[in-house]
């Protein structure tokens, strides 16, 4: 499982990339983004974990791309013109690094400088987030938004996959599963 955030980490402020899922709002480190691309086709990938909708070829790599909607107990997402791919590195761990994935979105809405104090923990109050899923909440006027720990969301599924199908021990990981 994935290691637990400090709360230095976890609550502090800065530059975040604000999207919504459905009627929520999520945001990303800024410093986690990579680009940000207007929705291209999606290969699909066949026995891939559930919320892997496929890959797509970014300037000759393979990016694998999320529907988090999905991950999140959402209706999958629903392409509009507004849909698009955030673009994220995602840290597997120190022995494998970092990966570049792709994750959908129904709309990036902007890059919000948070400061530390309007930062706060995210209370378990039976959102369909996982709280482990979040470094916490980020106020935005007089609206919030969820921080996503994009690493645990995406480490989480190739971990199980890993030790579904090579029974490793996850020594093997792969996207599939």
């Amino acid at each position: 499982m994935a290691d637990k955030k400090s709360e230095t980490e976890s609550y502090r402020g800065g530059q975040f990339i604000t999207f919504r899922l459905e009627q929520e709002i999520f945001g990303v480190p800024i410093e986690t983004v990579h680009e940000v691309l207007d929705y291209v086709t999606v290969t699909r990938v066949p026995g891939a974990v559930s919320f892997l909708k496929g890959v797509i070829n970014l300037r000759g790599a393979v990016v694998p791309v999320a529907d988090i909607r999905v991950k999140f107990g959402m209706s999958a997402t629903v392409l509009t013109e507004s849909s698009c791919i955030i673009v994220v590195e995602v840290d597997l761990s120190e022995e494998e690094g970092k990966i570049s994935v792709g994750v959908l979105a129904d709309q990036v809405l902007e890059v919000a400088e948070i400061s530390s104090s309007d930062m706060q923990t995210h209370p378990d109050m039976g959102t369909g987030v996982p709280p482990r899923y979040l470094r916490g909440l980020g106020k935005l006027g007089e609206n919030f938004f969820m921080v996503l720990d994009v690493d645990s969301v995406i480490r989480d599924d190739i971990e199980e996959s890993a030790l579904r199908e090579t029974g490793d021990g996850g020594k093997n990981v792969g996207i599939t599963g």
